[in-house]
């Protein structure tokens, strides 16, 4: 398939991953995540992954639970860790080479985060895997994604979520919400639209990195993205809001 980008970071939530169950991760769903992921590296595309943990815990829950916040998301960001072992086991199971690298170092399963080693290991066709977020607490993985496609050099990334893109307002209590198609960082800015925090969406910004905000459960859409089909919301520097 002709791919318009060349490497890539793939944000999905830990929801994402659990599909229609209340908690932990649905085998079918990371499943079908690897072989997409499978099909896109066979055709040369370079793939990082940062993946949350809310399908097991999310630190800004346990705060609001009485927990203190900066040990909260730290046993969120341990969350990531499991999640992204999951994948890299999925993933290794359709052929592809992954390494999971973790802002916390955890060396019995996984890398510390190297720059330098996570661009080699995409340039000879393995896919990375970010964990343990940014290793920061009262960061979300939003930011950690944003952070990774700086630091590497991405050339877009991808949000997957449950949704078909960025509306004006929720969706499933609004049936008249508008879908964008295109959006400014600075519309998605000022009019606090939640594409990601306030913080990610500054970072690809100020760094000229385009946002694709598409439905994860559709099959095929992330070799869609990677082909430059029109799914989902894209939010650039050069958009116009549509």
């Amino acid at each position: 398939m002709g791919v318009t980008y060349r490497r890539i970071v793939l944000k999905l939530s830990g929801e994402a991953l659990m599909g229609d169950l209340q908690y932990g991760i649905d085998p079918e769903i990371v499943q079908n995540i690897a072989q997409e992921v499978a099909n896109i590296v066979a055709s040369g595309v370079q793939v990082a992954i940062v993946v949350g943990g809310g399908n097991i815990f999310r630190g800004i829950k346990g705060a609001a639970a009485g927990m203190d916040r900066a040990t909260a998301d730290y046993i969120g960001m341990i969350a990531t860790v499991m999640n992204s072992m999951t994948l890299q086991d999925a993933l290794e199971r359709n052929g592809v080479p992954t390494r999971v690298q973790t802002a916390i170092a955890m060396q019995e399963v996984a890398e510390p985060y190297i720059r330098r080693r996570a661009i080699r290991h995409l340039e000879k066709g393995r896919v990375v895997i970010f964990g343990g977020g940014s290793g920061n607490p009262f960061f979300t993985t939003d930011t950690t994604a944003a952070l990774r496609a700086a630091e590497i050099g991405a050339d877009v990334l991808f949000k997957a979520t449950k949704v078909d893109g960025v509306y004006d307002s929720d969706p499933r209590s609004n049936p008249n919400a508008r879908r964008y198609n295109t959006l400014t960082y600075g519309h998605v800015l000022t009019q606090d639209l939640r594409v990601m925090d306030s913080t990610a969406i500054s970072l690809c910004k100020d760094n000229n990195i385009p946002i694709i905000v598409f439905d994860l459960s559709v099959p095929g859409n992330i070799s869609r993205a990677v082909m430059g089909e029109q799914i989902g919301t894209l939010v650039g520097g050069s958009c116009e809001v549509s």
